[in-house]
């Protein structure tokens, strides 16, 4: 396992678009973010495809690679954040320089579609990646939510040799859609609620991200194989019910469930219930149909905000009795 050194202030942070262009379609959000973290002491890169769009994606898969790579390769950048998902990223992996990360580790962080970049170089290199804000999406919210969202990216990826920490469930969230371009008031808040479904301690590895985008890495050597008593991470956006149903059936289907010992199941922004009244939870119980297996469900590492830091392949504790969830071992290095 290869931890990556923290992030101190004036460090460069570059960014990318693996797939969606947001730096074209929202470029009011994309100033409004950049200026938030330079606010906050921290240098911009801007990578070679910003303000590029090829229609649904910023580039062709060479030019996305060759994006990625040159950050990757940049001594200077300490960081790597994406600008938003899209649908595509996994097309980046084969291209990718997996070397230039093992001799300069460096922090790669973002959420959705970047599941299938976060899970690929882990399993390439034993990097740990970091299942977090994107530049767009997530620091070109307004306040308080773009702060709350800050507070742990700071408290994750600024503190060198941290061994333990404890998540602070946030008390309100949100998944309001509003017009980025357009947006000038804060969303509608909703009380925050995680359920602890389970009993004792489950200590493991966290592994996993959007659902969605894990199939199109599953069976690959860029998809770590799921190994016992690891915590899986799962979840999703703007899905309907039967798409969930679909997703969590095929990793029952492939002895997932019977293999993790805990699940971690993020909110589900946007979640098309077709009518049923029913939530992802209630989806992935049924498909467990009685197995016992414990579950945090609500989490805010997902698409809502505020969004948590979550690193992937670092080890976690949920304490089912105490309803807590930590961090126990490094995940940056000292």
């Amino acid at each position: 396992m290869i931890l990556p050194p923290a992030l101190k202030p004036g460090d460069k942070i570059g960014f990318f678009s693996p797939s969606a262009p947001a730096t074209v379609f929202a470029p009011k959000r994309f100033e409004r973010a950049k200026h938030f973290l330079e606010s906050k002491g921290f240098q911009l890169v801007a990578g070679s495809l910003t303000g590029c769009a090829d229609h649904y994606r910023s580039g062709s898969i060479q030019a996305r690679a060759a994006e990625l790579n040159a950050l990757i390769r940049d001594p200077e950048v300490r960081c790597v954040i994406s600008t938003i998902g899209g649908n595509n990223s996994n097309a980046l992996l084969p291209y990718l320089d997996f070397d230039a990360l093992k001799r300069d580790p460096k922090i790669i962080i973002g959420y959705s579609d970047v599941t299938a970049l976060l899970m690929g170089i882990y399993a390439q290199t034993g990097l740990i990646t970091f299942y977090g804000p994107a530049l767009v999406a997530s620091f070109g919210e307004l306040p308080p939510l773009v702060e709350q969202t800050y507070d742990s990216f700071f408290d994750l990826l600024c503190c060198p040799g941290t061994s333990s920490y404890q998540y602070q469930m946030p008390p309100a969230w949100t998944d309001e859609m509003i017009d980025w371009e357009t947006q000038s008031e804060v969303k509608r808040l909703s009380q925050n609620n995680w359920q602890f479904l389970g009993d004792g301690v489950i200590k493991g590895r966290v592994i996993g991200g959007t659902l969605n985008t894990m199939a199109g890495i599953w069976g690959s050597p860029y998809m770590p194989a799921i190994q016992p008593g690891d915590i899986l991470l799962i979840e999703d956006c703007m899905l309907g019910i039967e798409t969930i149903e679909r997703s969590l059936t095929h990793l029952k289907l492939c002895g997932v469930f019977e293999t993790v010992s805990a699940v971690v199941l993020g909110k589900h922004e946007l979640f098309n219930d077709r009518g049923t009244g029913r939530t992802p939870l209630d989806v992935l119980l049924e498909v467990l149909n009685g197995q016992p297996l414990p579950i945090l469900a609500g989490f805010d590492s997902c698409h809502t905000h505020p969004m948590l830091v979550t690193p992937l392949g670092a080890t976690a504790e949920i304490d089912f009795d105490r309803e807590s969830i930590r961090l126990t071992d490094p995940w940056l290095a000292k």
